[in-house]
């Protein structure tokens, strides 16, 4: 099937994990994978191909439980998203746990400050961008404190110098140092988005003093970065990007920190594994990613799988 006529639907569900060795998804979006499927089905149909099965939200939680997938940290980082996930971890109690943030390109939507990135696309404001982003951040930790059972982290927060300009990074930067405050206030964890911003995140991180428990989310550093992360304790969240060809920074990290600071997450609805690529993603499709680092490391499955889930558990007090 060529690129233009790629394979849309689901992958195949992977094999179980062993009873003892099930995992917690790190970071996902699971309320977003429903729409993300239901715009994939409508673009394989127009391919003439068949129609994506759009699943629920608990049809999706229970096939994750299905291959020993036994828990999800659904991250909510845009304003009308924080509630989805805190509700999530309501209805699913110790299945479910809520991150909340403003994500940093959201940050500088709020109040209309955004600036042109990178990637070129142009700048949409929503309704809720007419709220100021320190009044979007007030609501963040609001809910963190009302909310103490679901929410286990801060996140996800930090910096993303492709979707935003430069005239726009002193304010993104401004927003992470914000959530970096919380994060510590609180003494919950935080998780960590940064693309194509690892010395900017890494400067902001030892000039205010990172959280203890810090973690950097679909981790896309080289092994120089895997260093810093080693000499300050810092966790590394593997998404299906580790699996990818060309990513051999990402793995050497790895061995860098060990696998007690290493946890696996799907980030769903994107970054599905290989050689799922290109296919809506979902916390089911954990077990690919591990494997992928069970090989990478020669270990078993099922001890690479307790060890990331251990991690977690240390991580989130979950």
């Amino acid at each position: 099937m060529s690129k233009h006529h790629r394979n849309r639907n689901w992958a195949p569900a992977p094999q179980p994990l062993p009873e003892d060795a099930h995992v917690i998804d790190n970071h996902t979006h699971v309320a977003s994978v429903v729409p993300f499927s239901r715009a994939m089905s409508h673009e394989a149909v127009e391919k003439g191909q068949e129609e994506v099965p759009v699943y629920s939200v608990d049809e999706l939680l229970r096939q994750a439980s299905d291959v020993g997938v036994e828990g999800v940290i659904d991250c909510g980082c845009e304003l009308p998203n924080l509630m989805t996930a805190i509700d999530m971890a309501r209805e699913h109690p110790g299945v479910v746990h809520a991150a909340i943030a403003i994500h940093p390109n959201e940050s500088v939507l709020h109040g209309h400050r955004g600036v042109p990135g990178p990637d070129g696309l142009p700048i949409t404001y929503k309704p809720w961008h007419d709220m100021s982003f320190d009044d979007a951040m007030a609501e963040v930790h609001r809910l963190a404190v009302t909310y103490p059972d679901q929410v286990v982290a801060i996140g996800e927060t930090g910096m993303d110098l492709f979707r935003t300009g430069e005239g726009a990074k002193e304010l993104q930067r401004e927003a992470f140092r914000a959530h970096i405050a919380l994060a510590k206030d609180l003494n919950l964890p935080m998780q960590i988005h940064d693309r194509d911003a690892h010395r900017d995140v890494i400067e902001t991180l030892l000039a205010d003093g990172a959280p203890e428990r810090t973690v950097f989310h679909s981790y896309s550093g080289d092994a120089e970065m895997g260093e810093i992360a080693r000499e300050n304790g810092w966790y590394l969240s593997l998404s299906g990007t580790f699996s990818y060809k060309g990513n051999d920074g990402i793995r050497e990290s790895v061995k860098l920190v060990g696998m007690s600071h290493v946890m696996v997450e799907t980030d769903a609805p994107y970054l599905s594994p290989m050689p799922y690529r290109g296919r809506p993603n979902a916390p089911y499709m954990i077990p690919y990613t591990l494997q992928a680092l069970a090989n990478y490391l020669d270990q078993p499955l099922a001890e690479i799988a307790k060890a990331t889930r251990n991690t977690t558990r240390v991580v989130y007090g979950i």
